[in-house]
Order: structure tokens, then C-alpha cells, then sequence
């Protein structure tokens, strides 16, 4: 058999599929006698092209709609774009270029390469053609070259080409990967059949033998770089449907291998090969159907090429394949927990092809070898086990049945691998995956199984890679079923950008990572804490269970309380620890929630927050698991400023939970702070000192961190100085990712909605600001920005331009429009979601302070329309604290009156919260009010 004979055509499409002798009787018939070289002749083609091939793509997805087919659905794609191709080429030959008596040299052959070679098309694929000649172009070549292509392309067509001849692609391809591989999956379209058959031939004979070890090592490495640019994992929320880890490209490759290495023309080959079982091979094309079927819907929802499976798309996608809403998920949620079961999928059958490769083939696959894992041949003993052996430099069984005659042996496996520093011999992972029926109750009671598991879960030096590989094969979901709920299970949000299994695995990760000496510029408090904890352990237990209650209608914080103290115990645990690992679930999103949203310089939010935690151990071990599950949320999650956050509240909570403040007076803390910034201005006059902190008021001093009040004095005193009315100063804090922008401006009642249009207007993102009033009638606001350029000069330029808009609204030359940023792209991102809008008014949470917390729907403008909402109230603003998860905002306002009281009267709170809630359901191209007018 030789590669000519290529993977075989669908069965003609039952969907009216028009083939090439009916489109050229069709055609002929419109054309008439008249040439087919003139404008109108050309023109009347290509409109009849069009049509045809708009009434293909209609019918393959009305197809696709009826059966869900998506493999059916792109071959219909391929197989109409076959007969276009074909009947533009006959068309062009015969009507349009004919020639009567034709040389050797006047030949050409078209062939489909790429995915198009494959047989199979979504409707936004680039069609790849390779043009065959026998020796070089001839002038008729090049007119039948370009009619083709002006067609192909004057219909809306994205059409890759190359045109060569056969000493040309076999010279090609043995210098170049790409256009080897694209000559593997070449197959013949139409125009002369010897020369296609030639390069055939000639591509066996003279570049296939002896480089399969090479051309495979190629594409595996082609594969890595391809995961590493996509993120190197496969549940990501926002997955590329092509490209991405587990995707269409992956089973691409594995196919490519398959056919060079094995010298097969169809997947399902591979099972006469060895290389996979009947299971596997089904699993293989359930997987590449799905992965089709969501590739064709996404092209026809979008009208283009789009690969990635964005937010917006996502819920379509799920009406159109069937998934609606079911016990609790929503439809969207079901759809993608398929999608990454599937992309589970495409990892496994990657690996058993691989393993087989570089097993089975070794003394072939040197190359390979270096590429897909360490190699080394033989069999050893591993000291003082009898169940396992070193097998070619992995982790295999010691005789067949040792599953079979102690379960326990499943997890001890693990174990064993873990300690080791040894990845699995693919016999060893198909004997496991076929003894997941052993996993029963017994085994996940037993007490020598869960030893071994809480010692694989307390091992730094392994932990993600063991977890990642028990989750991988099925085990970890077999053996603590309440984890193998939330397997594959997406949160639809813009925040979570994992899976929630993959990111409970990411956080023992991070854990783990700061264990062995990681992250000590990123997460320093975690290290100062970690050597003060009674038993490490706790931490990577509470980290493992603290989100395995998500997807359930009830608070997932509690029910993972609930779930931990029924697991705890079953992994040896105390009754003391279990309620530790359950208090830590259950408050596991306090810390966070506190340090971003409340004034942490307000003496009573430290001491709330103490009444709940109660112990300095609990406070450490809850410092320590909040920062390891916001690193593990997704890249750029977390950030200096939110670990500034956390340990700014961990510094203030700690003393009273071990007495060292509690006898400390209010008058004494702002006493203390004025005398911490006499001492840093050692350049000014002592009675300079004494005018300049009589201008405050005494909350200044409890709330402005030191270095900011240091900040404040030299912006001040510079502007006073110069008798400037305006002033603003820009600090830079790489450490913790932010940008903090200061003004020194006379006191203005709109001043922060002001301040917050600016921000938006050069497309800045406000993550906090402290406000304050000076005696003398100024306001002395800082606002930070969250980071957006690499470059601090960048961020400098940014922020100069904000303290210049916020200038020229204050004068009047310029206005804030209240549709600002409606049409933005992130705006356009948050149309899938709906989040209901939350507003509350307390008096409890601040001894000075009425505080206001909004939560909702996010969009660009939002921060502006608030902040001038509460200004219309006749409201000041002490502090705000501005939070965004994904779709989600949560703004917190520290506010009282004009005279500085808290609101106490319920019926002006009730219609804070009315005045709020309606910048919620208002459109924002309803009102165009300026800001300042």
C-alpha cells in the first residue's frame, strides 16, 4: 500500500452535495455560447460558485444541528470544497484556457494539504493547495494557476498556496519540516493523476526511511513549545479549541506520527499496529467527533476563523450541541466539563502512543527517546518493595496481579512513584486505569491506603506531579469520589481560569513550591511564618479540600467544612486537626475578602477579624492558605499589592491576638504616627513639622500608611511652596504591581468621581484609594492603579496623563460622559454573563464610618457612575476599595455626611441603597451628563 492510496473520502453527503460534472453543466448552461474569458461570463461564475458553496456550508450545518456529527460535518465541508476546486479547474482548463494538443510541460496537479489534505474542514479553514508541475511554470500553468486562485479567493476564501514541482517538494521537504509534513497529508484533488502519484513515490522512497525517529521528535517538540505558548495546561477556562493542550491539533499530531512511523493511512490502523486497543481507538474518535462538532459550531456562531472558546461564545455552543441546565449546573458549565474530559482524552491516548513509541521501538528511537523521556534499558529492584520495579527507567509492576491481590497497592503506587523520583511504565498506567473497579468503599476506608495518601499529599517534593498524575489516570476521583465531582468542572466567571480540580492540585502546588524554598520574593510572610506552624500538614489537607464542595447549590465554603470533617478522620487525622482543616475551609475566603474590601487602617476592622480567627496559629495557617489559593487562581491573579493587602492585615490582626496592642489608646496610635513622620522629615524646620501635621485630623493619622504620609508631606510642601491650587505626584511600586497617583487639590465635592473618570479615560484600572480632608480645605487623594506596562517610565507617562485630565476637568476644558467606555472590549466580553446587583449600607463594620458595599455586574465607567451617585447624595468619601473578579465588581465605601457623622437615619440609608442600585439598571447611553457641570 503507498501513501497514494490516501485515507479514504466520506460517502457522498446526503445533504444535496453538488458534484464538479453537475456545477460545469451548470455553468455551461449560464455562460452559453458566449466566451468564458469575458467580465460578465466571469462574474455570472463566480456568483454561481458562490451560491454553491453557500448552499453546501447551510446544509452541513443543518446536518450538523440534526446529529450532532462534527467529524461528518467537516468531511461534508472537505468533500464540497472538492467539488468546487474540481469544477473551477475543469472549468479553467477546458473553457476558459483550453489547450488542443498540450506538451508534457503544460501538466498540473492540484492536491488538498494541511487539515484540508485530511479530508476534513471547519467553515473558516484556510484552504491549502499545492500546485504539482513537472519541470518549471509555463506560461498556460500560470494562467490556470491564477484563475483558480482570483476564484478561491474573490469567494471570501482564505487560501494557503505553494506551486512546485516534484524536484521542488522533495527538496522542500527534506530541508524543511513544515513542508514535510504538509506532503504527508497530501492528497490528490484533480489534474493530472502520474504527477501527483510521482511525488508519492518518490516522497516514500527518498525522504520517509530512516526519519521517522527525526520527523517525530520534530513534531513532539513542535507540540511542547505549542502548550507552553498556550499556558502547558488543558483546563484553561478559555481554551483553544485548535491549538490548544488536548485539542484538534494534538490528535493532528498523533496522527502524523501514526502515519509516518507506523505507514498507516487511517487512524483506526493503528489498532492493527498495537499501538492502540479497540477501547482506545473508539475513545480516539469519540474524542476527534466532539472536537469537530465544537470547532464547526464556533466557526458558524462567529462567522470567521475563531479558535478559542471564549466567554462569549461558550453558552451558544452549549445550546446549539444540547446541554442545557441539569441538577444545579448550568448548561455552559456541562458542555465545558465535557470539553475538558475530552481534552483528558487527548492526553491520554498522547500518552499511550508515546509510551508505545519509545517502548516498543527503542532501539529506533534514540532521538525520540531524548525527546519524550529519560531511556534507559533494563529492569531493577527498588529496595524494600516487592510490588514494583524499575523498568526501563519507570515505575512498572512486579508481576501482573499486584493490584489484584492488594488494592492497596493502587495508592502505594503513587506513593512509591512520588518518593522515587519515577514516572510510570505505560503498562503500569493501563493496568491501573483497568483496576479503577477495585476502588471501592473498602479500600477508601482502608487505613493503610489513606496513610499512603496523606503521606503523597504532605510530600513537597512531589505533591502536583503525583496528584496531577492520580487526577490524570482516575484514581484521585475513585478514591475521594467528593474530589471526582468536581473533576473537569468549570466556574463560568471571568475570574477562576482553571478548572476547579486542576486548580486545588495548583494550590498543594504553590504550597508545596514555597516548601522547598520558592517564591520568597513573592510570598516573603508565608516563609517567615511556615517554620512557626505546629504540623505543615493541616495546610496542604485544607488546600487539597478547600473548593471540593463548588458546583453545588449551597455555600461551597460550608459544605466543604461539612465534607472535611467527614474526610479528615478517614486520612488519620485528629479530631483537633480535623476541626482545624475544617475552620480553615470554611473561612478560607475571609482574609481575602477583608484585606481587599475593608479600610485595614480602621482600628475595628482588625479587631473583627481577630473575634473570628481567635488564635495567632490560625491566623498564620489562614494567612499562608489565602495566599497559595489566590497564586493558584491564574497567571497574574495575584499580585504584589493584594500580598501587601493580606500582610498589612496580618501585621494589624496578630498583636491582638497576643496581647501586643490591646492596651495601646487611640490618642497614643496617632501620637505615635506623628511623631514617626517628625522624624522622617529631617530637613524641615521644627515649627514647619508642627503647622504641617496640625492640618490633619486625627484619622489621618490612624489610616495613611507611614511611607504614605511621608509621601503626602513632600507633595504638599512642594506645592505649597509654589502656591500651586493643584498638585499630584506618582509612585511607582514594582513590588507590589501598582501605580500610586496622589493629588493636593482644594477640596471639591465631585473631586473622586472626577478622579475616577480620568482613570477611565486613559484606560487605567483602580484597585484602591484613600481619600482625606486636611483642616484648611484641601483633600489630599491617593489612588492606586493597577500596573498595565513593563516599562516604569510607561507607567509614569500614563499616570502624568491622568493627573493632566483630572486638571483639565477641574477647570472646565474637558467633560466625562456617563456612556464612557460602553464600547469597549471589555465591556463587549461581560455580555454572557448576568450577576444580580447587590447593595448594603452598615454602621457596624467602622466606629467613624457608614460603610457601603456595592457588588454587580462590572464595566468600564461603573467606578465613575458610583462615586458620582454618592457625591449627588451629599456624601463624603473616606476611603474606597475597589475590587474586580472577573465579571464581577465589588466597591466598598468608607463614607459619612457633610458634617462627618455616620448615617444613621434608615430612610436616607434606604435611599443610598436605591440611588446605587439604579446606576446598576441603567443603561450607560441612557443620560449624558457632564460630570462637573
Amino acid at each position: 500500500m503507498t501513501l497514494a492510496e490516501t485515507e479514504a473520502r466520506p460517502k457522498k453527503p446526503q445533504f444535496g452535495l453538488k458534484t464538479a460534472d453537475q456545477i460545469i453543466a451548470e455553468l455551461d448552461a449560464l455562460v452559453g455560447e458566449g466566451s468564458a474569458r469575458d467580465t460578465s461570463a466571469r462574474q455570472a461564475v463566480l456568483a454561481h460558485f458562490r451560491e454553491t458553496l453557500t448552499a453546501a456550508r447551510q446544509n452541513a450545518e443543518a446536518e450538523l444541528l440534526a446529529t450532532g456529527k462534527g467529524t461528518r460535518c467537516a468531511q461534508n465541508l472537505s468533500a464540497a470544497q472538492d467539488e468546487i476546486i474540481t469544477a473551477i479547474h475543469r472549468f479553467a482548463t477546458t473553457r476558459v484556457y483550453p489547450v488542443t494538443n498540450p506538451s508534457g510541460a503544460e501538466a498540473i496537479a492540484l492536491s488538498a494539504v494541511g487539515g484540508y489534505g485530511r479530508g476534513t474542514l471547519a467553515p473558516g479553514s484556510d484552504i491549502d493547495l499545492l500546485f504539482i508541475l513537472p519541470y518549471k511554470q509555463t506560461p498556460w500553468g500560470e494562467q490556470v494557476t491564477e484563475y483558480i486562485l482570483y476564484m478561491l479567493w474573490d469567494l471570501g476564501q482564505k487560501v494557503g498556496h505553494a506551486v512546485r514541482s516534484v524536484d521542488e517538494c522533495i527538496r522542500m521537504a527534506r530541508a524543511d519540516m513544515t513542508v514535510r509534513t504538509a506532503t504527508l497529508e497530501a492528497r490528490f484533488l484533480t489534474g493530472d493523476r502520474t504527477l501527483f502519484d510521482q511525488l508519492v513515490h518518490r516522497f516514500e522512497t527518498e525522504i520517509m526511511p530512516k526519519t521517522g525517529p527525526e520527523f517525530i521528535a520534530a513534531k513532539m517538540a513542535e507540540r511542547d513549545e505549542r502548550h507552553r505558548q498556550m499556558g502547558n495546561t488543558r483546563y484553561v477556562v478559555e481554551p483553544n479549541i485548535k491549538d490548544g493542550k488536548g485539542g484538534l491539533r494534538d490528535l493532528n499530531t498523533l496522527f502524523w506520527i501514526g502515519k509516518y512511523f507506523y505507514q498507516v493511512k487511517t487512524s483506526q490502523e493503528l489498532v492493527g499496529k498495537g499501538v492502540l486497543n479497540p477501547g482506545e481507538y473508539k475513545l480516539f474518535s469519540r474524542a476527534e467527533d466532539f472536537l469537530w462538532a465544537v470547532r464547526c459550531h464556533l466557526h458558524y456562531i462567529t462567522g470567521r476563523a475563531d479558535e478559542k472558546l471564549t466567554f462569549d461564545v461558550q453558552p451558544e455552543l452549549a445550546s446549539r450541541m444540547g446541554y442545557a441546565q441539569r441538577l444545579g449546573m448550568l448548561g455552559v458549565e456541562r458542555f465545558m466539563k465535557r470539553y475538558f474530559l475530552v481534552a483528558k482524552d487527548v492526553g491520554d491516548l498522547t500518552r499511550i502512543i508515546c509510551a508505545s513509541l519509545e517502548f516498543h521501538h527503542a532501539k529506533d528511537m534514540d532521538l525520540v527517546g531524548r525527546v519524550l523521556a529519560p531511556f534507559r534499558s533494563g529492569k531493577s529492584k527498588i529496595k524494600g518493595e516487592t510490588a514494583f520495579i524499575v523498568d526501563t527507567g519507570r515505575l512498572n509492576l512486579a508481576t501482573p496481579d499486584v493490584f489484584e491481590r492488594d488494592p492497596v497497592n493502587i495508592i502505594r503506587a503513587f506513593l512509591v512513584a512520588g518518593r522515587e523520583e519515577l514516572l510510570f511504565h505505560p503498562d503500569a498506567i493501563k493496568v491501573i486505569r483497568d483496576s479503577l473497579r477495585l476502588i471501592d468503599n473498602h479500600l477508601q476506608n482502608d487505613p493503610k491506603a489513606n496513610e499512603h495518601f496523606l503521606a503523597i499529599l504532605t510530600s513537597p517534593l512531589s505533591v502536583e506531579r503525583i496528584l496531577r498524575q492520580m487526577n490524570e489516570s482516575g484514581v484521585l476521583g475513585k478514591f475521594v469520589p467528593d474530589f471526582g465531582k468536581i473533576v473537569a468542572l468549570m466556574q463560568f466567571n471571568m475570574y477562576h481560569h482553571y478548572t476547579v480540580d486542576e486548580h486545588l492540585i495548583r494550590s498543594v502546588g504553590v504550597m508545596a513550591d514555597i516548601a522547598n524554598g520558592g517564591m520568597r520574593q513573592e510570598l516573603p510572610l508565608t516563609h517567615e511564618l511556615l517554620p512557626q506552624l505546629n504540623d505543615t500538614r493541616l495546610l496542604y489537607v485544607a488546600l487539597f479540600l478547600h473548593d471540593i464542595a463548588k458546583g453545588r447549590p449551597e455555600d461551597h465554603s460550608i459544605a466543604g467544612a461539612r465534607i472535611a470533617r467527614k474526610l479528615c478522620p478517614r486520612f488519620g487525622l485528629s479530631a483537633a486537626e480535623t476541626d482545624t482543616v475544617a475552620w480553615l475551609i470554611e473561612y478560607h475566603l475571609l482574609m481575602s475578602e477583608i484585606a481587599q474590601a475593608r479600610d485595614i487602617q480602621d482600628p475595628e476592622t482588625a479587631i473583627a477579624f481577630a473575634d473570628v480567627v481567635q488564635s495567632p496559629q490560625r491566623l498564620a495557617l489562614l494567612m499562608i492558605l489565602t495566599a497559595c489559593d489566590i497564586r493558584a487562581v491564574g497567571p497574574g491573579v495575584w499580585t504584589g499589592w493584594k500580598g501587601s493587602l493580606l500582610r498589612a492585615l496580618y501585621y494589624a490582626t496578630e498583636p491582638l491576638l497576643s496581647g501586643g496592642h490591646s492596651q495601646v489608646s487611640q490618642s497614643d496610635r496617632v501620637e505615635q504616627a506623628r511623631r514617626a513622620l517628625a522624624a522622617t522629615l529631617t530637613t524641615w524646620a521644627p515649627d514647619a513639622i508642627e503647622t504641617y501635621i496640625a492640618r490633619h485630623y486625627d484619622h489621618y493619622w490612624l489610616r495613611a500608611e507611614p511611607e504614605l504620609q511621608t509621601e503626602h508631606a513632600r507633595l504638599i510642601r512642594q506645592a505649597d511652596s509654589t502656591a500651586q491650587a493643584f498638585a499630584g505626584s506618582i509612585r511607582v511600586k514594582a513590588f507590589e504591581g501598582i501605580t500610586e497617583v496622589s493629588f493636593y487639590v482644594p477640596d471639591h465635592p465631585r473631586l473622586l468621581s472626577l478622579i475616577a473618570g480620568a482613570c477611565t479615560m486613559q484606560d487605567a484600572s483602580i484597585i484602591g484609594a484613600q481619600i482625606f480632608s486636611t483642616r484648611d480645605g484641601y483633600a489630599i487623594d491617593t489612588f492606586r492603579l493597577r500596573r498595565s506596562f513593563t516599562s516604569d517610565e510607561d507607567e509614569k507617562v500614563r499616570a502624568t496623563r491622568i493627573i493632566d485630565t483630572v486638571k483639565q476637568l477641574l477647570q472646565g476644558k474637558r467633560t466625562v460622559l456617563i456612556d464612557l467606555g460602553k464600547e469597549s472590549r471589555h465591556n463587549r466580553r461581560l455580555k454572557p454573563f448576568a450577576l444580580p446587583a447587590e447593595v448594603s449600607v452598615s454602621n457596624a463594620i467602622s466606629e467613624k464610618f457608614t460603610v457601603i458595599e456595592v457588588s454587580g455586574l462590572d464595566r468600564i465607567g461603573l467606578l465613575y457612575a458610583l462615586t458620582r451617585e454618592i457625591s449627588d447624595l451629599s456624601l463624603t468619601i473616606g476611603s474606597a476599595h475597589i475590587g474586580t473578579y472577573g465579571e464581577k465588581a465589588v466597591d466598598v465605601f468608607y463614607v459619612t455626611d457633610l458634617t462627618g457623622q455616620k448615617i444613621h437615619v434608615k430612610q436616607r440609608q434606604r435611599k443610598i441603597h436605591d440611588a446605587l442600585m439604579s446606576v446598576f439598571e441603567k443603561r450607560p447611553v441612557e443620560e449624558k451628563r457632564v460630570a462637573n457641570g
